[in-house]
């Protein structure tokens, strides 16, 4: 399991964390390149169900980041977010999935150094839980006829 290599789907404001993601590559700040950033123009645009079929695709971890409070370009997004991720958090930990496969954050445009860390730590913290497994009971069953969405690396070996 060492060599495991996390999949971390990032979901990012437009205006503050994807500017200080982009600062931070611009800046060459050396953090992890496992995670895929989604950009949306609020994280109060967030729905639930982006993270479930995050997990659902074979992420093994989230990230949801935006504004700092009072910062929201668009007034109150991120304590919209802020609630959402809340209530969905204690869901998802209800459901079995282990609550540090999810990294809430504020980071602004000027704050590269903070998204290198936010990174490096959500990386860190899911490369130690290991491959997301249970997505499997989340995806719905593949109707008859259709391929099984498992990788060709898999199938061969046999």
């Amino acid at each position: 399991m060492s060599d495991f290599e996390p999949r971390i789907t990032a979901f990012v404001c437009n205006w503050c964390t994807y500017t200080g993601a982009d600062l931070a590559g611009t800046s060459r700040l050396h953090m992890a390149s496992n995670v895929r950033l989604i950009r949306l123009p609020c994280t109060g645009r967030i729905d639930p169900l982006f993270i479930v079929k995050s997990f659902e695709r074979g992420a093994d971890g989230v990230i949801v980041s935006g504004c700092h409070p009072a910062d929201c370009h668009y007034s109150s997004g991120n304590y919209h977010a802020r609630r959402r991720f809340a209530v969905f958090h204690d869901i998802m930990e209800f459901i079995g999935v282990d609550p540090r496969r999810m990294t809430f954050s504020w980071v602004s445009a000027s704050e590269g150094a903070k998204w290198k860390d936010v990174v490096n730590e959500a990386v860190s913290n899911v490369r130690e839980l290991g491959p997301f497994e249970a997505y499997r009971a989340l995806a719905p069953e593949a109707p008859a006829g259709e391929a099984d969405p498992a990788p060709a690396s898999t199938e061969a070996a046999s």
